[in-house]
């Protein structure tokens, strides 16, 4: 099971990798066209900031269970996180992905907008369903601020739940926030992870000259949920690692359990069938010396 966990770990790793190129270039691009329109972008629905009076939490758990406390870990912070909106007096709504957070709040009667699946291998389709949920959502009006609670992969034994704003988006997060990349490796046949800091890209530049066919801000406009639905997809690739990396460690500490428990009823087992033949020769003994 820690193999199998690995190798999934290691797939999700790898289409981390694969998104890259394509992240990068949209930051660039994205930061050109910042620069190019300067204080114009701020009139972009979706780079308005208004006052909250109703937030939606996206949740990323998991569809099953035998991965430790990782479930119940981001259920707790999305608890916490709800009771601090509505303590301030912020009405408050669920966008639920996995099976297990949906289970949970459901059962409690929690306010769900929308439930979807999180499977072992998410793709871009799935993401998409998704931002686009999100961005109905914000651009009607029904909620003010969309956040997003997912699990950061730290390493094979560590995960942080961490709480980021979807929407509204900032500009100056967008071009300027640097990444991040997770790799999976083995010495000495033990499983480690190297995590690397990656540089925001450069803003393209663009020649004054340049004439575009689509209005800048048409472009900017259509690259926001492009850069949404690549941020869904990169968090649940991350979640997946964190849930697989918990269920390495769940399945490696119930190996050394049944081990451990093994050798204690064999050592329990010895001491007994030795305590019974010791008996079987006092006996032998006593009648042996009553006879003489």
């Amino acid at each position: 099971m820690k193999l199998v966990a690995a190798a999934k770990v290691r797939r999700a790793q790898d289409s981390v990798l694969a998104t890259r190129p394509f992240s990068e270039t949209l930051q660039s691009v994205f930061g050109g066209l910042i620069n190019r329109l300067g204080g114009e972008a701020a009139d972009l629905p979706l780079l308005t900031q208004r006052e909250v009076n109703k937030v939606t939490l996206v949740v990323i758990t998991g569809d099953r269970g035998l991965c430790g406390g990782y479930n119940s870990m981001m259920i707790k912070k999305a608890e916490a996180r709800f009771k601090e909106l509505k303590a301030q007096n912020i009405d408050c709504d669920m966008i639920l992905i996995g099976k297990k957070g949906a289970t949970y709040f459901q059962r409690r009667e929690y306010p769900i907008r929308k439930s979807f699946d999180c499977g072992q291998n998410p793709n871009s389709k799935e993401a998409l369903a998704i931002s686009e949920e999100i961005i109905n959502s914000f651009l009607s009006g029904e909620t003010d601020a969309v956040e997003l609670i997912y699990t950061k992969f730290v390493s094979l034994i560590a995960s942080s739940p961490s709480v980021r704003t979807l929407v509204p988006f900032s500009a100056s997060e967008i071009s300027q926030k640097g990444d991040e990349v997770f790799q999976l490796t083995s010495s000495g046949g033990d499983f480690g992870v190297e995590r690397k800091e990656l540089d925001a890209a450069e803003p393209q530049e663009f020649p004054n000259d340049m004439i575009f066919e689509q209005d800048p801000l048409q472009i900017v406009n259509s690259i926001l949920p492009l850069y949404l639905n690549g941020q869904i997809l990169r968090t649940l690739q991350e979640s997946v690692a964190s849930e697989l990396a918990a269920r390495m460690q769940s399945m490696q500490s119930a190996s050394d359990n049944a081990g451990a428990l093994s050798k204690k009823l064999s050592q329990e087992y010895n001491r007994a069938r030795q305590a019974a033949v010791t008996q079987e020769i006092l006996e032998i003994v006593a009648g042996a010396t009553a006879l003489e």
